[in-house]
């Protein structure tokens, strides 16, 4: 809206001035338009690369490089004999409960079949998973925590390496285990077991 009492003013620079300087006044006294609003920055997902995180179950695993999309992971224990239990079927990925859970520190185990009554298992292509490729973690609590793969094994089940594998670290890992090596008919069983050790780098909220 124009202010009544500067408008005489105007009309007397007009006559005094000419028009162009009239002109110029005029843009400066008539009020501006309204600017367009600017729409709000998207709020960025926060990563953090540092520290571990509080005990929250896996619910997810995905791991793109060899294909791996699983949900509903299962508690895993130990068997009577000691050792580490294995999923009811091929495509189920389990978590060992005596373990940390993904994102604390100390190495987190999941599991899984490389197949299992001639179905492809989830972790069928584990040995081909190479250093550098990322697993990722779905937890319970929202976040996402992200391992970078920088080792893959094969043991000897005769030989597996327990202390390496499940061992106390100071920072959080990962372990993907499944079997793989030769195929022994007379057991039912392969000789060996496929490890991947991987380290947390970052955390998605």
């Amino acid at each position: 809206m124009r202010h009544p009492r500067l408008w005489p003013a105007v009309a007397a620079v007009v006559a005094a001035l000419g028009v162009v300087v009239a002109v110029a006044l005029v843009l400066v006294l008539s009020p501006k338009a309204p600017q367009p609003a600017v729409p709000p920055s998207p709020v960025a997902t926060a990563v953090v690369t540092t520290g571990s995180l509080p005990a929250a179950k896996p619910a997810s695993l995905t791991i793109p490089a060899i294909g791996v999309r699983a949900e509903g992971l299962r508690d895993l224990g130990l068997t009577p004999d000691g050792a580490l239990e294995v999923p009811p079927d091929a495509t189920t990925v389990g978590w060992f409960t005596g373990a940390p859970s993904p994102g604390e520190a100390g190495p987190a185990v999941l599991a899984a079949h490389v197949d299992y009554q001639h179905v492809p298992g989830a972790f069928s292509r584990l040995k081909d998973l190479r250093p550098g490729e990322q697993a990722r973690v779905g937890r319970t609590d929202g976040r996402t925590a992200v391992f970078t793969v920088y080792r893959v094994d094969r043991y000897a089940k005769a030989a597996f390496p327990t202390d390496r594998v499940y061992g106390d670290t100071a920072e959080p890992e990962l372990r993907l285990i499944t079997c793989g090596g030769a195929f022994d008919r007379a057991s039912g069983n392969y000789l060996d077991n496929v490890v991947a050790y991987a380290k947390l780098t970052a955390v998605e909220a």
